[in-house]
Formats: structure tokens, sequence, C-alpha cells
């Protein structure tokens, strides 16, 4: 079956004007063009359109989904197995803040008095999450499953005090890396207080603090673009600033 602009944006409920802006941006491009100059559609643009929505749903950029369903190995049933998975996954994070929300009400309203590591369970499962989404396979190559497994354990378990200590601490390490960069030495009192701050916010959730491990996250920081992209939107060029200051800390 096909579909006009007009028909596709009724049944799948994304508007004309964000369809004809993927086919301008080369996301979804149209079967073909009619005679009378309409975009239409048939089964295989529905399908893609299927899969722009369940990559949206997870956040997922434009140009990442279009880098991902162009790609000459994109196999449709995989991808759908792999929605499967990110969505259960989804919405477990989202029963697990659900459930606190709701122990919060019924401690406000004078039930079971609520215990504060239990606030934040929620937030910090999201975390954990967010964290192996984006950077779980290198950070398990580099230091095994057995240590992040640790650390995400740890993380788990800190109490709301820790919890937002570990907060404000990585606030206090921004605010310094910028203070420190502007010296232009990463050897500096205030790069080296700097690096102090970020050791103090990796031990949150490090099972065991070593200055080798250190340096060898300073170099995973500069090797790796997403975590150079973390770094840098804070203090632009402060990654391997950072990486540099790591290394005089640790004595490399």
């Amino acid at each position: 079956m096909e579909y006009t602009v007009q028909q596709l944006a009724k049944l799948s409920g994304v508007s004309g004007r964000t369809l004809r802006y993927y086919d301008e941006i080369d996301l979804l491009k149209p079967a073909r063009i009619s005679s009378s100059g309409y975009r239409i559609y048939s089964q295989k643009e529905v399908d893609l359109l299927q899969q722009i929505l369940f990559y949206r749903e997870l956040e997922v950029s434009l140009d990442e989904i279009r880098h991902i369903i162009h790609h000459p190995d994109f196999d449709l049933v995989s991808a759908l197995q792999q929605h499967v998975q990110k969505l259960q996954e989804k919405h477990a994070r989202l029963e697990q803040i659900i459930s606190t929300v709701q122990k919060t009400i019924e401690s406000k309203e004078g039930g079971t008095p609520m215990k504060d590591q239990e606030k934040f369970e929620g937030f910090k499962k999201k975390m954990i999450d967010e964290n192996e989404k984006q950077y779980g396979n290198e950070v398990r190559e580099k230091y095994g499953d057995q240590v992040v497994d640790a650390s995400n354990a740890k993380m788990m378990g800190l109490s709301e005090a820790d919890f937002n200590k570990m907060n404000e601490v990585e606030k206090s390490f921004f605010v310094e890396l910028k203070k420190a960069f502007e010296t232009g030495d990463p050897a500096s009192p205030e790069a080296q207080k700097a690096v102090a701050l970020h050791k103090e916010w990796l031990s949150f959730t490090w099972p065991k603090y070593s200055r080798e491990a250190h340096a060898g996250l300073g170099d995973m920081y500069v090797s790796d673009e997403r975590f150079t992209a973390y770094y840098d939107q804070y203090v632009e060029g402060g990654t391997k600033f950072l990486r540099d200051a790591i290394s005089v800390y640790a004595g490399k």
C-alpha cells in the first residue's frame, strides 16, 4: 500500500511538516514523487518510519538514526530485538522511579517511613544505565566487568548525603578545572587542586582508587571523543589539560 504525506501523517501521528523535514535531511525519503508532485511512501518507508520513532523514543539523535538505518548492514529484525531490550530497560527504570515516588507519597501521608537511601534508588539506577549505554563497553574492556559491577554496586549503596555530596564535588571540580586551565600549567597548584577534586569525585563510586588507574582514565578521556566532548563542554580544551594534570598528580 502507498501513502501520501497527509495519509502517512494521519497513520503514524507524525506531522506532515516533520515528514517533509525528514525528506530534506535524507532521513526518510519517499519511494517516489507522483506526476502531480506529491511525495509517495511505500511499505518500506512505513517500516523505516516506525524504526525512526523507536529510536527517537530511546532519545537517539536524528543524525545517529540516519547513520544506523541507512547503513548497508542494517537489519530490521535485529534492530527490533534491540528495541525490545532497550525499551524493557527503560521500562524498568521508570518502574523504579514510579515506585520511589509512590513510597515517598506513602511516607509523607504518614505511612511507613522511607529510608534515605530509598529516595534516590531510581535516580542512581538511571545514572548507571546511562553511563553503561554511553561508555560501558569501553570502560569494561579497560577495567573488567568485576570492577565496573563493583562500582555500580557502590553507587547504588550511596546514602542521600553521599549522593548529594558527590554531585556537589562534581560541580566544584569543573569550577576548579576552569580556573586551572587558565593558568596553562598542569602542574600548577590550581590544576592539582582540580585533580584532587576529580579523585574525590571518582572515589564515591570507585571500589578502590589507584594513581595508575586514574592516569589511565585520563588517557581514555582524550582518546575517546565522547569523553572529550563531555569535559570540553565545560572547559574547551580542558580534557587534554586534565589528562596532563592527572599525569603530574600520578607521578607519570
